[in-house]
């Protein structure tokens, strides 16, 4: 990914918290005679001690046949996305000072390269959405488990889906969010952001704002 020095990030704890924070990700590998890359969209879970990814795609999906059985694995990409918006040049104050000014777009972007596995044990497979499943209920009055399903329809279920893990190799993220530009121009993207007032304005608004290089 291209990543200008300004909107570099390569915290590592940060870019796990955005990883946490955003997981429906997109998964690409190889796939087909030619090679091409096939994208799979899937929520995956963070193992931080295991520096691994974890998640699952339906068995009727044809990237499950471009995935080798059997614990080999292929090389592939994720890319987690989240808090972006459209920047007009009319909130710059170099708009007013001398017009060289064009739009942009603001936004955060982290990537993930590794080893990509599929998993067919049923073990594995149900005790990885047990821990997706515990997560994303968790902000619920009554969260739902497993458990609170008929056991015959859970196996049913789970038949019809194939477990994928990505081992963390490499980690990058791009988090440009107008560093590049003078603090006047920051201050009216932020300004501009905030009386839209919409939940992706708030949040980029409010990114640029923990972003603000220190001058």
């Amino acid at each position: 990914m291209y990543i200008p020095a300004p909107f570099r990030e390569s915290d590592r704890a940060t870019l796990y918290d955005f990883m946490v924070a955003h997981p429906l990700a997109v998964l690409v590998t190889a796939a087909g005679p030619v090679d091409a890359p096939y994208a799979t969209h899937l929520p995956l879970h963070l193992d931080r001690e295991g520096g691994r990814l974890q998640g699952h795609v339906a068995r009727a999906n044809p990237h499950v046949q471009w995935l080798p059985a059997g614990g080999a694995s292929v090389p592939g990409l994720v890319v987690f996305s989240g808090v972006d918006h459209y920047v007009t040049p009319t909130w710059y104050a170099s708009k007013q000072e001398s017009g060289r000014v064009v739009p942009t777009w603001n936004y955060i972007a982290v990537h993930v390269q590794g080893a990509v596995t599929r998993h067919d044990d049923v073990a594995w497979l149900e005790a990885h959405l047990a821990q997706l499943t515990d997560v994303h209920e968790a902000t619920q009055a009554h969260p739902w488990a497993m458990h609170d399903a008929p056991r015959e329809y859970l196996d049913a279920q789970m038949r019809g889906i194939v477990g994928v893990s990505v081992r963390i190799d490499a980690l990058e993220g791009k988090y440009k969010m107008s560093q590049n530009r003078p603090d006047a121009d920051i201050n009216g993207v932020v300004q501009g952001l905030a009386r839209l007032a919409t939940p992706a304005a708030v949040a980029t608004a409010a990114e640029m704002a923990r972003r603000k290089p220190a001058r």
